[in-house]
């Protein structure tokens, strides 16, 4: 059991909230002048998610 593993877990699972919170509350976000879509947050909610189910698993594997 790797305790990286679980840090590195738990870091994708706290940017997954951020992704939802933001599809949530409808946040505008602009970088250098450019608005970010929304399908960015469900792509990043859908990726970070996933990687954290999975690290999470691998972390807590016998």
């Amino acid at each position: 059991m790797n305790p990286f593993t679980k840090i590195a877990s738990v870091i994708f699972g706290i940017i997954a909230l951020l992704h939802l919170l933001r599809l949530i509350i409808s946040a505008e976000i602009v970088v250098a002048g450019f608005l970010l879509p929304m399908w960015i947050s469900i792509g990043g909610l859908i990726v970070t998610a996933i990687l954290s189910f999975g690290l999470w698993k691998e972390a807590n594997r016998k």
